[in-house]
């Protein structure tokens, strides 16, 4: 077997519904290594108690099918850039709340979009990111990484190129608290190529130059619908997309491949999960 199918860390973002360590049986039933799920409804501001035996359950089933690292993301609602204050300050508290919930669930990444200046502007937005960020830190202490995800550059956004993602990482109180977690779909609609060998190893030389290679903890493996550079935030299927069968091969076979990978992929009448997963497996044979 190759190398690399060996040690592969692929799996999806599952529900928890029920009880969040039924997520654990979720992934196993699809043939994950490792997984990614909300820790409470993340439609709702307030979150569900999280009691010590369902931590336990779950951390336990962790460890018994050899999960780790797992991830949690971040809810819907929050937006840490928000120039709102009641929305920046419920932002704020979801924040301080999902990294305590992490800790007690033994989940060592929490995943963040950087969210939406929604117009008052991008230096705007950087203060209030950098101020969430340190706000909760300052509560929860160091323990949990927070991991800051690249978005697609659509209009208000923020963290859509990695020099942005890098400044607000040099504003923090806890730089070695925060890492990055890379969307492929994300990525290549903010127009970094991600198509042919020789793109694939731009894209990560930037991440190595601007960044630092080893702040990337995870990469969201997901097509993308949109052109290179249309700011178009949708994904596709594995393959199906404008990144291709091909991009995903040389992904895969680069140091992007060595990280875990979450796929955030469509549910539709084309494929299910468990046929994105298997195509990922099958692009990697041979790598």
């Amino acid at each position: 077997m190759p190398l690399l199918l060996i040690y592969l860390r692929v799996g999806f973002h599952v529900s928890i519904y029920g009880s969040i360590d039924k997520a654990v049986d979720r992934a196993v039933e699809l043939n994950c290594n490792t997984f990614q799920i909300f820790t409470r409804n993340p439609r709702q501001w307030k979150p569900t108690k999280l009691t010590t035996g369902t931590a336990r359950a779950f951390s336990d089933k962790v460890k018994n099918h050899d999960m780790e690292p797992v991830f949690a993301h971040m809810p819907y609602l929050p937006n840490l850039a928000s120039p709102k204050d009641d929305i920046y300050k419920k932002s704020v508290t979801t924040l301080t709340s999902e990294l305590e919930r992490c800790r007690r669930l033994e989940i060592p990444y929490l995943v963040t979009h950087l969210g939406s200046h929604l117009g008052a502007g991008m230096q705007t937005g950087f203060t209030r990111l950098i101020n969430a960020i340190n706000q909760a830190f300052s509560v929860t202490g160091e323990g949990v990484t927070l991991l800051l995800e690249n978005t697609a550059g659509t209009r208000n956004s923020m963290g859509g190129t990695l020099e942005d993602i890098q400044h607000i990482i040099k504003q923090l109180a806890h730089p070695k608290s925060v890492g990055i977690c890379f969307d492929t779909s994300h990525a290549f609609a903010a127009g970094y190529d991600l198509r042919t060998e020789d793109s694939v190893k731009e894209t990560i030389r930037k991440i190595e130059d601007i960044i630092g290679f080893k702040k990337l903890k995870l990469v969201h493996l997901n097509d993308s619908k949109g052109d290179l550079n249309s700011r178009i935030d949708r994904h596709e299927h594995i393959g199906m997309g404008k990144i291709g069968e091909e991009g995903f091969r040389n992904v895969l076979g680069s140091k992007l491949g060595s990280l875990p990978l979450i796929l955030e992929t469509p549910v539709d009448a084309r494929r299910n999960d468990v046929d994105n997963l298997r195509k990922v497996r099958d692009l990697a044979v041979g790598l």
